[in-house]
């Protein structure tokens, strides 16, 4: 147990992970230590607070300079942190001594959830936390289950932590900065409106939590219905589980990001994914990640997957200047693993989903025999198709309504936006062919350069 009250170089050292020599140096620029030459618990703080800095472009004369005028961030941002490090730490090994669990376990939680501090130390906090995954071991919960648990909390609750701060910097903090206020009246500003909203922040993560947990309740009972009922085969693993997995995404986001910028593309992004949200939900699908505009949706069965997929296209071919959509589809087995699920099936679906043209939805012929109650939908037999990374052929279908009346669209060369008659902002004619443009940055564009969107 390292004590508080005056640090040594190598205590510091120890919590930091920086070299002595460096400290030596923050300390003679007056940043860090005490009049005894040695070290209080609050340098810890400063000193990442130095590192950081160092690494975003402060030189170490431009920082010193800021923490001795009294009105500066970086000042502030020092005082505020007096208390949060002034705090006791101890080693590994004596949280295994206090929690009564070994080290080797310990080390697998600390990876797990990405807790403690530089040279393995933790605090009261975090041992109390030991102290509760032990009761979890010793009720006979396999560490296995509890540290993929443990692992999908520590991540949700960091970006939940971290929108809460990014979206306070962008769009409290930066737009009181022009108001002209002192540091000190901005900080107390930001302090007046952030004791207001945290008392709903727990609230709010335990609403969510519970209306999550009942859901994922009635799923676990369809699931054990599956298995009394024989429809389902015996997993060869932990996990295992047969799902329906759907990969969708724009089908040209990336000229649309170029062509139009990021901020646009943004907006776009923005539409796409409240679209895809209000289609998942009645569907009894469940997001599993989203990667830039690609979204990976798992389902239960394959009549809601192919029903989804359907009315995602269809609803995003009626979205005003806005891109085309593609997806695909597969059903098999596969594994579940800290909310997130792997396998050879999930490549598949993958793939269909990058082998999709504009406004097509690509199924195996496993979910065409699942979806047996779309009697509004048809499959195209397409044949066999060997999809990239993957050695054998698979026999795709092209998902689509039986009776579909083709709006009239056409799509700009350049972003690749679907334009109806009313949204073209330009035209022009070239070897006999009329060209549309949703703006005149693209028809700029494509007068630069025709022979670059020829396709």
């Amino acid at each position: 147990m390292i004590q508080n009250d005056c640090l040594s170089l190598d205590d510091i050292s120890l919590r930091t992970g920086e070299s002595p020599k460096r400290l030596l140096r923050w300390r003679d620029a007056g940043l860090l230590g005490c009049e005894d030459s040695g070290f209080r618990a609050e340098d810890v703080g400063r000193a990442r607070l130095i590192h950081d800095m160092l690494h975003y472009g402060h030189s170490l004369e431009a920082i010193a300079a800021a923490f001795k005028e009294p009105d500066s961030i970086f000042r502030y941002f020092v005082e505020d942190m007096q208390e949060q490090f002034a705090r006791q730490l101890y080693t590994i090994q004596d949280a295994a001594e206090i929690t009564g669990l070994e080290i080797d376990c310990l080390r697998r939680i600390i990876d797990a959830t990405a807790i403690g501090e530089a040279g393995e130390m933790v605090d009261a906090k975090d041992i109390d936390f030991f102290r509760s995954a032990g009761i979890a071991l010793q009720a006979g919960y396999p560490e296995e289950a509890l540290l993929q648990i443990l692992h999908v909390y520590s991540e949700a609750m960091d970006r939940a932590a971290e929108v809460g701060t990014r979206t306070s910097h962008f769009y409290i903090h930066e737009r009181m900065k022009h108001e002209n206020l002192s540091p000190e009246d901005l900080m107390c500003r930001l302090e007046s409106t952030f004791s207001k909203v945290e008392p709903l922040i727990e609230p709010a993560l335990m609403y969510f939590h519970d209306k999550g947990r009942r859901r994922a309740m009635w799923d676990d009972m369809l699931m054990h219905l599956e298995e009394e009922a024989g429809l389902t085969d015996e997993p060869e693993a932990p996990g295992q589980i047969r799902r329906a997995v759907m990969f969708v995404d724009l089908a040209s986001f990336t000229p649309l990001a170029e062509a139009m910028g990021d901020v646009a593309a943004a907006e776009v992004l923005e539409r796409f994914a409240r679209i895809v949200r209000t289609a998942v939900r009645p569907s009894h699908g469940r997001i599993v990640k989203q990667i830039g505009d690609a979204f990976m949706i798992v389902f239960a069965e394959c009549n809601s997957a192919v029903g989804c997929a359907v009315y995602l296209e269809r609803r995003a071919a009626m979205e005003p200047h806005f891109p085309a959509v593609r997806a695909g589809i597969h059903w098999g087995p596969i594994l579940y693993r800290e909310a997130d699920y792997f396998g050879s099936n999930v490549n598949i679906a993958s793939r269909l989903g990058v082998e999709a043209d504009r406004h097509q939805i690509l199924v195996t012929d496993e979910v065409r025999r699942r979806a047996k109650m779309r009697d509004d939908i048809e499959f195209l037999p397409l044949g066999r198709r060997r999809l990239k990374g993957l050695a054998a052929e698979v026999e795709v279908y092209e998902a689509r309504l039986a009776k579909s009346e083709e709006g009239s669209k056409a799509t700009d060369p350049v972003c690749k936006m679907e334009l109806t008659p009313v949204e073209v902002a330009a035209r022009l004619t070239l070897d006999g062919r009329e060209q549309v443009f949703c703006s005149d940055t693209c028809l700029r564009s494509f007068v630069a350069a025709p022979e670059k969107y020829a396709a």
